[in-house]
């Protein structure tokens, strides 16, 4: 037996409708795409996803509620009640906070956040500050510097 004689088993494959062949053929004239409209010229019609102009479902969809930001950037976030516990005048940076354990996770670049009161005056530096945070940690004597990514 040969490469060449290999052929699908009798009935299996059906020939391919020929259509536009006259009525006898049974898909004469139209094909089978009816009368007149886009739907009946050559070619696809419409693209996927297509809806008559109006807006369509993919493009509608992430605009409802509930539906996750893209590029969401991620902080390891540490709230301003953490830090007093500190020596005052300390740099406070996310390595540090790693080794005296307030924080355990690196879950990105570090952001302050202003929950609870501090009396040490800090040298804090972080990649985010909330207002809050800002505010509190300058009424304390310290200060907040801004961190590259």
């Amino acid at each position: 037996m040969k490469l060449h004689d290999i052929a699908p088993q009798e009935g299996s494959k059906r020939r391919r409708r020929r259509v536009g062949r006259g009525i006898a053929a049974g898909q004469g004239a139209s094909c089978g795409f009816g009368m007149r409209g886009q739907k009946s010229r050559s070619g696809t019609g419409t693209k996927p996803g297509f809806e008559g102009g109006q807006m369509p479902l993919y493009r509608r969809v992430p605009k409802l509620k509930h539906f996750p930001l893209v590029n969401q950037k991620t902080y390891t976030i540490v709230n301003v009640s953490a830090l007093g516990s500190l020596a005052a005048n300390t740099e406070v940076t996310l390595e540090y906070l790693l080794a005296q354990g307030i924080t355990t996770t690196k879950d990105g670049p570090l952001k302050i956040l202003g929950d609870g009161e501090l009396n040490v005056a800090l040298n804090v530096k972080a990649a985010a500050f909330t207002k809050t945070a800002r505010s509190k940690i300058e009424a304390a004597g310290g200060n907040c510097e801004v961190i590259g990514k």
